[in-house]
């Protein structure tokens, strides 16, 4: 099914459920006096607004490619969970301040059977409810969705801490509903603030995960002819567009023809297989016919990567004509000063070989 109409169809019902059990429990916590079930019922409010964002944003991420956004409007998905992120906070924040004034001038609540089973309900439908909205969310790769997901399976503990606090007081007659009305306020703040921290790594532009890089680099190297895949970087542009490049290690006897046919290939593959584009291969060329190149990358390597925040070295090549020895190599983002240790790795190659002139480039940690 079309992604764009399985987050719309989800959302949709999300919108229904919230509004449904809004509605009962505005009037149970209202007829009961209890602060735990209004907030509870404006929490659900919160999440149909979430789904109305849910749905705006998929709409608009789905614009056409202009001029002016050559990469699409796939990030507006983005914007989107931080807006709920924040509706979400908001929604704490205002919940929050109201507990604390009824903690200070308690009311005296009044529960009956009815709020109780619908409160019970209520629990077991958001539940449900969570659980479905999450796994299309993961299905279609929307963290909209998977974000109101896990909210709905949030709202269902907060329904079941309201449902204990009438428990609590028709069975011990104490009064926690403001206490436990902070307290959700508080985890509601805290599920805020981390969709909105998830979001914003997003936008900034974080890591890809492991797995995807790994993968990737698998098909890369599954060619013959590809001897290692390095630097890989891939740009989210949306759920389904990731942009990037990689670096490869090929034998330096491969004519520019037979380059460009492997190239096309790796392209090829990568885009059908992971659904990530290579705008761009470079190259590093792996000595062939120099005995002692092999015997000197060994030697350089065992002492660079002897040293501690080294995480890897490739891309070496000896070129006896111009006595040059060039590799790169990456530090973690761990070491105290990256650049006292590439200035010693850098020194102690070239005193190790003087007759040549040393080149390193110090790569950055951008996949696994």
């Amino acid at each position: 099914m079309n992604r764009d109409k399985v987050i719309v169809r989800t959302s949709i019902i999300g919108i229904l459920a919230n509004i449904f059990l809004a509605s009962f429990k505005a009037v149970v916590g209202v007829l009961s006096s209890s602060i735990a079930i209004v907030l509870d019922a404006v929490n659900n409010l919160s999440d149909v607004m979430s789904s109305v964002i849910t749905i705006t944003g998929t709409k608009l991420a789905k614009k056409r490619p202009d001029k002016k956004h050559p990469y699409g409007y796939g990030r507006v998905e983005n914007l989107s969970t931080s807006l709920i992120a924040v509706i979400v906070l908001y929604a704490g924040v205002t919940s929050f301040v109201e507990s604390i004034k009824k903690i200070i001038s308690p009311p005296v609540p009044d529960y009956s059977a009815v709020a109780i089973v619908i409160v019970a309900a209520a629990v077991i439908v958001k539940i449900f409810l969570g659980l479905y909205v999450m796994k299309k969310g993961e299905a279609v790769n929307s963290d909209s969705l998977i974000a109101s997901g896990k909210d709905a399976l949030l709202d269902s503990v907060i329904s079941a801490a309201t449902l204990l606090a009438a428990v609590i007081y028709l069975v011990f007659h104490i009064r926690t509903e403001a206490w436990l009305g902070a307290v959700i306020s508080l985890v509601i703040i805290k599920s805020g603030l981390e969709i909105l921290g998830e979001s914003l790594s997003s936008i900034i532009g974080k890591r890809i995960s492991s797995d995807l890089s790994k993968e990737i680099k698998d098909t890369v190297t599954s060619f013959p002819e590809v001897q290692g895949a390095y630097d890989l970087i891939l740009h989210s542009y949306g759920p389904d567009l990731l942009i990037g490049s990689v670096h490869i290690e090929i034998p330096d006897t491969m004519s520019v023809a037979e380059l460009d046919k492997l190239e096309h290939r790796i392209t090829e593959k990568v885009l059908a297989e992971h659904r990530a584009i290579l705008a761009g291969i470079s190259v590093y060329a792996v000595n062939t016919q120099n005995d002692r190149a092999s015997q000197m990358y060994e030697d350089i390597r065992r002492n660079v990567m002897s040293h501690e925040y080294v995480l890897q070295i490739h891309g070496f090549y000896l070129d006896e004509q111009k006595m040059t020895i060039h590799f790169d190599i990456i530090i973690d983002f761990a070491a105290p000063d990256s650049g006292e240790l590439y200035d010693h790795i850098l020194t102690e190659t070239q005193e190790a070989y003087p007759d040549y002139n040393v080149s390193i480039t110090l790569d950055t940690d951008i996949s696994d």
